[in-house]
C-alpha cells in the first residue's frame, strides 16, 4: 500500500484520516455511509481514501442491509457509518441478522461529545451499547485529539475491532465515535504540528489477520449403519467447494446418506437426498428410516418436518459448529464439537451394511421423480415452479439471494440434486424479511457476475426504500418477484382457518402496482406471461442495472397445490 495521505487540516480530519488508513490496511474495502452532520469528519476521510469504496445510501436501514450483503459476498468486514441520534437505531435489524448469521460488520455511530449529552442537545440520544448483546465487541472511542499517543490508541482499537469482526466466528462490532466542532476540515494549527511525525512506519505492522490454527478432531466411528448426515444451510463462501468435498469424504467413510438443505451447496451433489420433507410425511417411511446417529453440519435445516422427525427420533446427535454458543435448537441427545468441519476425521472400521443407505435412495428416487414430473407438466403460474426453474436455468456460479418465508421453503422443497452449483445467499440468522432488497443489492454490487433475487411481494415492499440505492449499483440484479398479494406462508399455518381475522391481519393483502413503483425508481419491470416467457427472460443477457420480473400468482391456489402434491407423493411411497 502507498504511503498514507493523511489530512492535517484540523484535529478531526487527522483523527479520521488515521482511522480510514488503519481500516484500509486491515483489509476493509467498502464503507456504506448515510448522510448526516456529526459523522462529517469520518465521511470525508472514508470517501477520500483510495483503497476504500464509499457508497452513499440515504436510508440507514437499507444501508445496513446493503452492507450486510457486501460482507456476505466478500467475506470481509464492511464499515457502516451514520450520524448521531436515532440514525444508528435503524441499523438494529441488520446488526441482529449479522450477529445471528456470522457476518462481519464494523458499525460506527458518530456522536456528540460527553459534555453535550443529557442536556437536551439536538439529535442526541444515549448510544452507549446501543445494540446490546448483538455485537461481539463495543467500544466508545476517545474524543479526537492531536496526540501521537492517542492516535496510536485509535489505530490499535480499530485494528482490534476489525479482528473481532472477522472472528474466528465473524460478526458485527460497534464503535461509538464522538466529535467536537468544527466538523468540516476547517484549517487550524493543532494538527499541523504533527505533520512529518506520522509516516508509513506508523501503520507498517497492520495487515492480514494471523491464521487460526486448529487441531484435528478425531471422532470414533459409531457402531451403526443407521446414520445420516444432515447438511444444513451454508452461505456461499470461497471455501464451499472444499466444504462439499469434506462432507462427501465423511459420507463415503461412514456409508451414510447426506440430507442436503435447499440452502446448502450439497444440493448440487447428484448423490444428495433432497426430498426428505415429503418422504417423512409418510408415516411408514418416517418410522422405517429412523436413524440411530445423526451428524449435523452447517446448522439445523429449513424443513420443519425434518426437524420434528429428528427431535422425535431420540437419535444420538453430533453437532459440528464453529460457534462456541449452544446451537442445538432441538435439545436432543447432542454432543457439540466446536471446530471447523475440515478438522473432523473418523476413526475405526466401517460397517458394511448398505441396506439403510439403499432404503433412503429408493425413497428419494420415487419422491423426486414424482415431484419433477408434476412440475414439468404444470403450465399455470404457480409459485413452486418459479423456484424450480431458477435452480435449473441459472448458470453455474450465479449469486442467488433468497428471501425468507415461502421463497426459501420452495427452494427447500423443489430444488433437485445435481443441478447447477449456484451461490445461494440468505438471511437465516433471525429469519426475518427485513432488508431483503438491500441485501441483494449489496451482493450484486460485490459480485463479479449478474445476481438474482427471489422474493415475495411483502418482503420487497418491506424494503422498498432499497430502490434508492440502485444508482450506486455496479453490476446487475434480476429480481424475480412472486406477487401473490400477501403473505403466502401464512396459508400453510393453522391460523389460516380462523377467518376473521386471518386475511386482514396475517395474510395482509396489498394492492401496490409494481410497474408504477419500478417506474418511480427508473427500474425495468416485466410481467411474466408464462413459463416459456420466464425462461426466455432469465436466459437473456442482463449485465447492468436492476430489473423486476413479476410472476403473478394466487396464494390460496398455490398453498392448496403444494399440500395436494405433498400428500399425493407421500401416499405413493407406500
Amino acid at each position: 500500500m502507498a504511503a498514507p495521505a493523511l489530512d492535517f487540516r484540523n484535529v478531526n480530519s487527522l483523527w479520521s484520516s488515521v482511522a480510514a488508513e488503519t481500516l484500509a490496511r486491515c483489509g476493509v474495502r467498502h464503507a456504506v455511509i448515510s448522510p448526516g452532520s456529526r459523522s462529517t469528519p469520518l465521511t470525508i476521510a472514508l470517501a477520500s481514501h483510495p483503497e476504500i469504496e464509499a457508497i452513499p445510501v440515504l436510508d440507514e436501514r437499507s444501508a445496513a442491509f446493503l452492507a450486510l450483503g457486501l460482507a456476505k459476498c466478500t467475506e470481509t468486514p464492511v464499515v457502516l457509518l451514520c450520524t448521531s441520534g436515532s440514525a444508528g437505531a435503524n441499523y438494529f435489524p441488520a446488526v441482529i441478522e449479522a450477529h445471528e448469521s456470522g457476518v462481519p460488520l464494523i458499525v460506527i455511530t458518530a456522536d456528540r461529545p460527553p459534555e453535550m449529552r443529557e442536556c437536551a442537545s439536538g439529535q442526541t440520544i444515549d448510544q452507549q451499547k446501543l445494540f446490546g448483546a448483538h455485537v461481539s465487541f463495543y467500544h466508545e472511542l476517545a474524543v479526537a485529539e492531536a496526540s501521537l499517543s492517542l492516535l496510536g490508541y485509535l489505530r490499535q482499537t480499530l485494528a482490534h475491532a476489525v479482528d473481532r469482526a472477522r472472528g474466528p466466528v465473524p460478526g458485527p462490532v460497534h464503535l461509538n465515535a464522538p466529535f467536537r466542532d468544527p466538523l468540516p476540515p476547517i484549517e487550524d494549527a493543532q494538527a499541523k504540528a504533527l505533520a512529518g511525525k506520522i509516516d508509513a512506519d506508523f501503520f507498517s505492522h497492520l495487515g492480514a489477520p494471523t491464521p487460526v490454527v486448529t487441531r484435528s478432531t478425531l471422532w470414533q466411528r459409531p457402531t451403526t449403519a443407521r446414520g445420516i448426515i444432515v447438511a444444513g444451510p451454508l452461505p456461499a463462501t470461497k471455501d464451499a467447494a472444499e466444504w462439499v468435498k469434506k462432507v462427501r469424504e465423511l459420507s463415503d467413510a461412514l456409508g451414510w446418506p447426506v440430507l442436503a438443505d435447499g440452502l446448502s451447496p450439497l444440493r448440487a451433489d447428484s448423490q444428495a437426498i433432497t426430498s426428505y420433507d415429503v418422504i417423512l410425511r409418510n408415516a411408514d417411511a418416517a418410522r422405517e428410516l429412523t436413524p440411530r446417529t445423526v451428524l449435523c453440519i452447517g446448522g439445523w435445516p429449513t424443513s420443519k418436518v425434518l426437524r420434528g422427525w429428528l427431535e422425535a427420533s431420540a437419535a444420538e446427535i453430533l453437532l459440528v459448529s464453529q460457534h462456541a454458543a449452544n446451537r442445538d435448537a432441538l435439545h436432543g441427545r447432542t454432543r457439540q464439537i466446536t471446530a471447523p468441519l475440515d478438522s473432523i476425521s473418523v476413526s475405526g472400521e466401517r460397517i458394511h451394511d448398505e441396506s439403510y443407505l439403499a432404503a433412503w435412495r429408493a425413497r428419494e428416487q420415487a419422491a423426486r421423480g414424482a415431484i419433477e414430473s408434476a412440475l414439468e407438466k404444470e403450465t399455470a403460474l404457480v409459485e413452486p415452479k418459479a423456484s424450480w426453474l431458477l435452480t435449473r436455468v441459472l448458470p453455474t456460479g450465479t449469486p442467488l439471494v433468497v428471501a425468507n418465508s415461502m421463497p426459501v421453503r420452495d427452494l427447500e422443497y423443489f430444488r433437485a440434486a445435481g443441478g447447477p452449483a449456484i451461490e445461494v445467499f440468505f438471511s437465516r440468522g433471525a429469519n426475518g424479511i427485513d432488508g431483503t432488497l438491500s441485501t441483494a443489492l449489496g451482493v450484486a454490487h460485490a459480485a463479479d457476475k449478474p445476481a438474482v433475487l427471489l422474493t415475495g411481494d411483502l418482503a420487497l415492499l418491506h424494503d422498498s426504500n432499497g430502490f434508492l440505492a440502485v444508482p450506486q449499483l455496479c453490476g446487475a440484479l434480476t429480481i424475480v418477484l412472486i406477487n401473490n398479494q400477501g403473505g403466502g406462508i401464512f396459508e400453510h399455518l393453522p391460523v389460516a382457518q380462523f377467518e376473521p381475522p386471518f386475511e386482514k391481519f396475517f395474510a395482509t393483502p396489498q394492492q401496490v402496482d409494481f410497474a408504477t413503483l419500478c417506474a418511480a425508481h427508473r427500474v425495468e419491470h416485466v410481467v411474466v406471461k408464462d413459463w416459456i416467457h420466464f425462461e426466455t427472460l432469465l436466459r437473456a443477457e442482463f449485465t447492468r442495472g436492476v430489473r423486476v420480473l413479476e410472476v403473478r400468482t394466487d396464494r390460496k391456489h398455490d398453498a392448496a397445490w403444494r399440500k395436494r402434491l405433498f400428500a399425493q407423493v407421500a401416499a405413493r411411497l407406500n
